[in-house]
């Protein structure tokens, strides 16, 4: 049901049959309905099961504290911030009619999004270093030029872009944001994610499509469809990633999601977020304050506003 596929142009709906063949920053969080904030970062809204955080409890408990109820800042690398920037002009890409979705504007959308961006936050520009500008754009035309390898914009609207979704479901919270959703004219709903590393070994599969199979659970929900096709977009090497999931999958994914919400629940009532070291550990930035690399963990804030045990 899984399967890494050879670059290919696609001009159709999921309805047709296949031809063979970490990302951006923060993308699950922003939305119009943050306002506040404090000491802690942004608030506003309760505590909800994101994919991201989900991935983050399940790899080390403390990384989901420091992420989630601390939110201590982290300094976003320079992929992270292309990642951005790519998945800002292939979502504003398709607001442009079909004849004008040409790889020529979607380079014009990657230098307005990076614009944007430096402009909400001007120290972005350090991430890439002095004078390092001309190589990072570089790098994202390669991304956007890898895509039109993939599927020609041109012969096919998007049913939504940046799809936010959030759903109480039996008092499990889910939120986020789905970067493409397409439906066929007969039907069939395609969710598509683009990532802007590059594909992984089959080993790590699982861990790839445990966001998508959020999607797809969330379709389910609201549209009460299961989705025909989940696929993955690897822009760096240009392979593609395609699942079908079924019904029943789907409600044996929400009981693994909702064990999940439940542990959540226990440590933020209790306070006990207990490390968990793996190979992940070198790429966090929480060594300082982590037990198993010599730091001593700060005293819990407590439970976000409005949490109920």
């Amino acid at each position: 049901m899984t399967g890494i596929g050879d670059p290919s142009t696609s001009t159709t709906p999921p309805s047709v049959p296949d031809t063979p063949g970490s990302d951006s920053v923060g993308p699950e969080f922003h939305g119009p309905d943050v306002h506040v904030t404090d000491g802690r970062g942004i608030v506003g809204r309760p505590l909800a099961l994101s994919p991201s955080r989900a991935a983050d409890f399940k790899q080390c408990p403390l990384l989901y504290r420091y992420r989630a109820i601390d939110r201590f800042p982290e300094t976003p690398t320079a992929a992270q911030t292309r990642g951005t920037v790519v998945h800002a002009a292939l979502e504003n890409l398709f607001d442009l009619p079909a004849e004008l979705r040409t790889q020529d504007s979607a380079e014009l959308l990657v230098e307005g999004a990076w614009a944007a961006l430096c402009e909400g936050d001007p120290e972005l520009a350090k991430v890439i270093g002095d004078g390092g500008q001309e190589a990072f754009l570089a790098g994202a035309y390669k991304l956007i030029a890898t895509y039109y390898t993939m599927e020609n914009p041109t012969a096919f609207d998007a049913d939504a872009v940046e799809e936010h979704v959030e759903i109480d479901a039996d008092d499990m919270l889910m939120r986020g944001f789905i970067d493409r959703i397409d439906v066929a004219p007969t039907g069939e709903i395609r969710v598509v994610d683009y990532k802007t590393g590059r594909s992984p070994g089959e080993a790590y599969e699982a861990k790839a499509l445990f966001q998508m199979k959020f999607y797809a659970l969330a379709i389910l929900r609201t549209r009460g469809v299961v989705p025909a096709r989940l696929q993955l977009m690897y822009l760096s090497d240009g392979q593609q990633l395609i699942y079908r999931p079924d019904h029943d999958e789907l409600l044996r994914f929400e009981r693994t999601l909702r064990a999940i919400w439940q542990a959540i629940r226990a440590a933020v009532a209790s306070g006990d977020f207990r490390p968990k070291r793996s190979w992940l550990c070198k790429f966090c930035e929480h060594h300082a304050r982590c037990p198993e690399f010599g730091g001593e963990i700060p005293p819990y804030p407590g439970p976000p506003a409005g949490f109920v045990a």
